[in-house]
């Protein structure tokens, strides 16, 4: 098979040639530091695993006076281009901080202007002042914020490029700036997790409002997506785990809104996979449940989280596709290569019976052994049905 024929085959429950094998995101820091800056697809070809390239432009609806913002020179590492309009307009400025830089944003528009700050170092960005700081502020966003569009074209240029050397990856938007493909969990960054868990007792009625605004915007999204040629979308995020908030949580919060982003997404033709960095196993059924292609990230106890690889496939595995598995932290650096080779074979049988499973590490990673990751990918491919 070839790579995306592989991919493609067991994301829909079927058995491929072989385990198939992957990663998440190849994070820039991994590739200056270990690999002498090669890029994305020199890092799959280098390892012999199964490519994905991410793909996620958006464009302007044009009709409603949207249009790219000027302020933005450039997209980095999971960044999209940024839509304003005379009503939401998206300023930016860096300044140096201890580590790294402070990057400030400006959300200007006719009702209020609102500010978010972003850290950002060599490893990752993170939110160091919320966008929303009042309960009001949501009625901001959803007057006035724009609804980015999928750039079918775009989308389907890569794909014709790619051909069959792999999955053509985006996700369901962000906020803008910064968030997370999932409806609580982008809220979870624009307001502060803790935050919104305290809400859902104190004010829940707030709390389902601004679900509903963001939800709004991602559908808004999701049906401009027919025709692109997307081989799996990604939703959720890692604040809708159990180890975050409760099933209870999790069924009322979480699960009704994003349920109707996968139906939509499927009315346009597109599959999702639905991420999870952190527990899982209470809230199992439940995430399959909402009816996603293929799970994520399976993230053993060992790094924090909960899964049981053997369990969660006999309660899920003829239900959708797994993907993850794989204890990075462990495995790909401080140990030898007949070890991570060894719990290569360990997932392998715990989920690989019958298909339906890729090997990938829960979620991705920055400081790694390039020979143990070889010793990884190599394993997987002698791993056959």
């Amino acid at each position: 098979m070839t790579p995306k024929q592989r991919l493609i085959t067991t994301l829909d429950g079927g058995r491929a040639d072989r385990l198939p094998v992957t990663t998440h995101h190849v994070m820039p820091y991994f590739l200056e530091k270990y690999m002498g800056g090669i890029s994305n697809e020199a890092f799959f070809n280098h390892f012999g695993m199964d490519p994905i390239r991410w793909v996620y432009p958006h464009r302007p609806d044009t009709a409603k006076g949207n249009y790219y913002n000027p302020g933005q020179s450039k997209t980095g590492f999971l960044e999209t281009r940024l839509i304003s309009s005379p009503e939401w307009h998206i300023e930016m400025e860096d300044a140096q901080a201890d580590e790294g830089i402070q990057r400030h944003f400006r959300f200007n528009t006719p009702g209020k202007t609102l500010t978010m700050t972003l850290g950002i170092n060599n490893y990752t960005s993170w939110v160091t002042e919320a966008l929303v700081k009042e309960k009001g502020d949501i009625d901001i966003i959803a007057s006035y914020a724009t609804i980015p569009l999928c750039d079918v074209e775009a989308v389907n240029k890569e794909a014709e490029e790619f051909g069959d050397r792999g999955l053509i990856r985006g996700h369901i938007p962000c906020f803008d700036v910064f968030g997370q493909p999932g409806c609580w969990q982008d809220a979870c960054c624009l307001f502060g997790t803790e935050k919104m868990i305290m809400e859902t007792f104190d004010d829940p009625s707030w709390v389902h409002q601004f679900l509903e605004i963001l939800q709004a915007r991602k559908l808004g999204y999701i049906a401009s997506m027919k025709g692109a040629r997307f081989d799996l979308n990604e939703l959720g995020g890692g604040d809708g785990s159990s180890t975050l908030i409760s099933p209870k949580l999790f069924n009322e919060f979480v699960a009704p809104y994003d349920s109707k982003l996968i139906a939509a997404a499927h009315e346009a033709g597109q599959r999702i996979v639905y991420h999870t960095c952190g527990g899982m196993m209470p809230i199992l059924e439940d995430i399959a449940a909402m009816k996603p292609d293929a799970m994520e990230t399976f993230t053993p106890p060992e790094m924090g989280a909960d899964v049981d690889l053997k369990e969660a496939k006999r309660r899920i595995g003829d239900r959708v596709c797994m993907i993850g598995g794989f204890n990075q932290v462990h495995y790909f650096s401080g140990c030898r290569a007949e070890e991570t080779r060894a719990y290569v074979r360990r997932c392998f049988a715990e989920a690989g019976e019958g298909g339906g499973f890729i090997l990938a590490p829960s979620d991705h990673f920055f400081d790694a052994d390039p020979d143990l990751i070889m010793a990884f990918a190599d394993e997987a491919r002698k791993c056959v049905y």
